[in-house]
């Protein structure tokens, strides 16, 4: 159940929020890799409004169906690339930041993939997926049911 309609709360700053949409959108990472990042984060934190939300993204942006099923366990596949593998291990080190401090390895294991200005747009693609996380599970905003109606007609 949700505890506060955030958005109406306090509309003000979910625009400031917002407001990082649009240098997101137009910074040098790959929609489909943002999409990715997203949506591991958002595993992370719990949030299923996000983790509904930006599986969908990542679908609409040409991300297959097999690769979102098994981003939780991206180590365990080869389904992934050397520069999506550092940009996960990347996303969940900073996501979880209180517990890693982000080790050197991880740093070393990103900077030949992201130029200095791309690792820091990535750095703040997750820092503000973080952000959206915390609202939507402090508030309990979750996601609606879809019905998905098939299109298809028999023959």
């Amino acid at each position: 159940m949700r505890r506060i309609a955030y958005q109406q709360v306090a509309p003000e700053g979910l625009k400031a929020l917002a407001a990082t949409r649009p240098y997101i959108e137009a910074a040098n990472i790959e929609s489909r890799l943002r999409c990715l990042v997203e949506l591991r984060t958002s595993q992370i934190n719990g949030c299923a409004y996000c983790v509904d939300m930006h599986s969908r993204e990542a679908r609409q942006a040409g991300e297959t169906q097999q690769r979102l099923d098994c981003l939780a366990v991206w180590r365990e596949t080869s389904f992934y690339d050397e520069r999506e593998r550092a940009a996960l291990a990347w996303a969940e080190s900073v996501t979880l930041v209180s517990q890693t401090s982000i080790p050197d390895v991880v740093y070393e294991a990103v900077r030949p993939h992201f130029s200095e200005k791309d690792l820091v747009d990535l750095t703040l693609i997750i820092s503000v997926m973080n952000a959206w996380n915390r609202m939507a599970i402090s508030f309990r905003h979750g996601p609606m049911l879809r019905r998905e109606t098939d299109t298809s007609k028999a023959t």
